[in-house]
C-alpha cells in the first residue's frame, strides 16, 4: 500500500498526487514510469514519474482524467492509499551528448516534459521550453518550468495565455532564429510529437520522443505497447519510453491507439453513471 501525501487539482481535468514510495524514489530518473492499480479489482495502468525526492523518499504523478482508472484515482485524497505501485519500469531518458536543448510539451505532455528540462538544466546546459495548451485554464507548471529553464514560451490554441499559436510554430521561430539547437524533446499528444519529428527533421536536428500506448504487464511480454520504429517492432515498456521521432511510425500508433476508444468511453460512463 502506498499513501498518498499531497494531492491538488491543477486544472478541471489534470490531478497532482505526491505518493510515499522510497523503493522506487531511490532508483528513479526522468523518463520513467510506474504502473499502478487503484485496488484489487482495478486495472494496471502506466503513469510517467513527474518528480521524486530519494532523500524524503517521494515520487509524484501528474494525471489526466480521461478513463475509468483516472477517474477512480481521482476519488482519493490526501492520506489514503493506492494499492499497487510499480517501478520505476522504462529505460531512463538519456543525457549525454546535449548542449542546447529544445524541450517541447503538449498539455499532459508537459508533465512528462518537466523532469527531462528539470535534469538536463541542473545539468548546466541551455535549455528551452516549449509549453502548449489549448487555452488559459489549462496551463500548469508554468513556474516550475520556468525555474527549470534558460528560455520559457507559452503556447495557447486561442491566445488567451502566452502565445496564439502552436508548439512548432514558436519552435520553427526557434531554429530559424538561431537557437542552434542540437537536440529537441517532445511529449505530448501522438499528433503534436509527429509534427515536432517532420520540422525538425528538415534541419536535421536529433529528436526524441516520448512514448505511451496502451500498456498493460510493463515487462514486454503482453505486447500492449507495441510500436513500429525504423520498421521495427519494439515494446514502449521495455524499449522505451524514449524513441528516435525521425524513425517512429506515428500513423499507425494512432490507428492503435484509437482501436479501443468506444470500449473506454463506455466503461469511463458506466464508472461516472453517465450510461
Amino acid at each position: 500500500m502506498y499513501r498518498i501525501l499531497e494531492r491538488k487539482d491543477l486544472n478541471s481535468d489534470v490531478v497532482y498526487m505526491k505518493v510515499d514510495a522510497p523503493a522506487v524514489a531511490k532508483k528513479c530518473e526522468p523518463g520513467q514510469f510506474i504502473i499502478l492499480r487503484v485496488d484489487e479489482t482495478g486495472e494496471r495502468i502506466p503513469l510517467t514519474i513527474s518528480d521524486y525526492n530519494r532523500e524524503e523518499g517521494w515520487v509524484s504523478i501528474i494525471f489526466q482524467k480521461v478513463g475509468k482508472t483516472t477517474y477512480l484515482l481521482d476519488t482519493l485524497q490526501q492520506g489514503d492509499y493506492i494499492l499497487d505501485f510499480v517501478g520505476p519500469l522504462g529505460i531512463a531518458s538519456h543525457t549525454d551528448n546535449m548542449s542546447r536543448v529544445c524541450v517541447v510539451g503538449g498539455g499532459l505532455g508537459c508533465a512528462i516534459a518537466y523532469p527531462q528540462a528539470k535534469k538536463l538544466f541542473g545539468m548546466g546546459l541551455h535549455v528551452d521550453v516549449i509549453a502548449g495548451f489549448r487555452n488559459k485554464s489549462l496551463v500548469f507548471l508554468q513556474e516550475e518550468m520556468k525555474r527549470n529553464s534558460t528560455n520559457y514560451y507559452l503556447m495557447t490554441d486561442d491566445g488567451t495565455a502566452g502565445e496564439k499559436g502552436m508548439v512548432t510554430k514558436k519552435l520553427k521561430e526557434l531554429i530559424e532564429g538561431g537557437a542552434n539547437y542540437d537536440t529537441v524533446i517532445a511529449i505530448g499528444p501522438v499528433v503534436m510529437m509527429k509534427y515536432v519529428s517532420l520540422l525538425t527533421k528538415e534541419y536535421n536536428i536529433k529528436t526524441i520522443v516520448s512514448m505511451n500506448p496502451i500498456m498493460i504487464d510493463g515487462t514486454g511480454m503482453c505486447g500492449g505497447c507495441r510500436l513500429t520504429v525504423d520498421g521495427q517492432t519494439k515494446f514502449a515498456c521495455v524499449d522505451g519510453p524514449d524513441f528516435d521521432g525521425h524513425k517512429v511510425d506515428f500513423d499507425g500508433l494512432m490507428q492503435r491507439l484509437s482501436m479501443y476508444k468506444e470500449q473506454e468511453k463506455h466503461k469511463c460512463n458506466l464508472f461516472r453513471g453517465i450510461e
